[in-house]
């Protein structure tokens, strides 16, 4: 599906994900505007309509998501609406687990991801298949003997003796475990560790010479996720094989202060991923990439007052040159006779669904296994 490249050579499809922690606030992010149900709802939280950017007839987005409405009036975005699956955890650690093995019933014990790399890459020939900026592997990324490349921060990396950088990885694989012993016992996460521990983190040994290669005109922004876009950026331009990045802009909890907090992450999060297009497109870089940007639940319908409480019902969003641009799915209904539970937005497509429609459209990969069943899918690449 990707491009040829100057040398008539087929460019590999790559794939950004870009991790929402904390549960997004869908309903204040791409509002609907011109239905009461909102006003109603919302009485303490909702966005005025001098902080919002029309898009649709009765769709805006958050006002701090200016150069998302750029992205979208340039046909680069697709908005997934009512993304979920069937009885929604509300919890921080099983909704996340969810979209990270693609199992909603079970306990799943690979990532999605991890399965991912292991097709494209079977015989391991490149330590950099799969790559994550960020503290702790994401369990998406980790699969038995699937080599993940996992760094905390490329230039603080490139600076670091050997004993410094022993000393991330233990971090890293600590964190891994104390995240994940509780749910699956240490039996299990130690041998996961045993088989492939070390050896995934070995690839960033590598990474070093990304940013000596690399030479740009945009200015990031000093937060996380435009910083996590620019090492993408440097390791993308360095022309290492990586074909899938993982990053995480975290924050997004907002039980309290949701208004102020909200605002600014979604801020962050607009700049960023436009500084990484613009960044790529001047390199003539980005006619191979997307970016999926998700999170593990929405938030309730009703205020408690000063934020929001865990629900379900979100969104995700698909982004980069070869995306067809536009809504796909349903917007949920907010109407009261309709909420999950009384108080959650229904979900209008299954997560799966998404997976697999990036698996088979762009990565190139079966999703039958990873998903676990066939989902139907849309359609939301240009055609080639």
């Amino acid at each position: 599906m990707a491009s040829n490249g100057a040398n008539g050579k087929k460019k590999d499809p790559v794939l950004v994900v870009i991790q929402q922690s904390g549960g997004n606030d869908f309903l204040n992010t791409v509002i609907p505007f011109e239905n009461g149900h909102y006003w109603d709802s919302r009485e303490t939280i909702r966005i005025e309509r001098d902080n919002m950017i029309p898009f649709t007839d009765d769709l805006a987005f958050h006002g701090s998501l200016a150069p998302f409405k750029e992205i979208y009036d340039a046909g680069d975005m697709a908005i997934i609406q009512g993304i979920g699956y069937e009885n929604s955890s509300r919890s921080h650690f099983r909704g996340m687990d969810i979209w990270h093995t693609a199992e909603p019933t079970g306990v799943g014990t690979e990532g999605w991801l991890g399965q991912v790399i292991r097709q494209i890459d079977p015989d391991k020939k490149n330590v950099l298949t799969g790559v994550s900026f960020g503290r702790g592997l994401p369990r998406a990324m980790a699969a038995p003997g699937v080599p993940v490349a996992s760094v905390g921060n490329l230039d603080n990396y490139g600076i670091m003796t050997p004993v410094e950088v022993e000393e991330e990885r233990i971090k890293d694989l600590d964190i891994f475990k104390r995240m994940y012993t509780p749910a699956f016992g240490s039996g299990v996460v130690m041998n996961y560790l045993g088989q492939t521990g070390r050896d995934s983190l070995a690839g960033a040994d590598i990474l070093k010479q990304a940013p000596e290669m690399y030479q740009s005109t945009v200015e990031y922004e000093d937060n996380s996720i435009a910083q996590a876009l620019r090492d993408v950026a440097r390791v993308h331009l360095a022309g290492l094989g990586t074909r899938i990045f993982y990053t995480q802009h975290g924050g997004y909890d907002h039980h309290a202060q949701g208004l102020p907090a909200h605002e600014k992450l979604l801020a962050e999060l607009s700049g960023a991923i436009k500084d990484f297009l613009d960044d790529l497109r001047q390199h003539d870089a980005a006619d191979n990439v997307i970016i999926l940007v998700f999170t593990e639940f929405g938030r309730r319908m009703k205020d408690n007052g000063s934020g929001t409480d865990h629900g379900s019902g979100g969104g995700a969003f698909l982004i980069g040159d070869p995306v067809s641009g536009g809504l796909y799915s349903e917007y949920p209904s907010i109407d009261p006779a309709d909420w999950l539970n009384a108080e959650d937005m229904r979900h209008t497509i299954d997560f799966r669904s998404i997976y697999a429609t990036i698996l088979e459209q762009w990565i190139g990969v079966e999703s039958q296994d990873i998903v676990r069943g066939k989902y139907e899918q849309i359609k939301p690449f240009v055609a080639a």
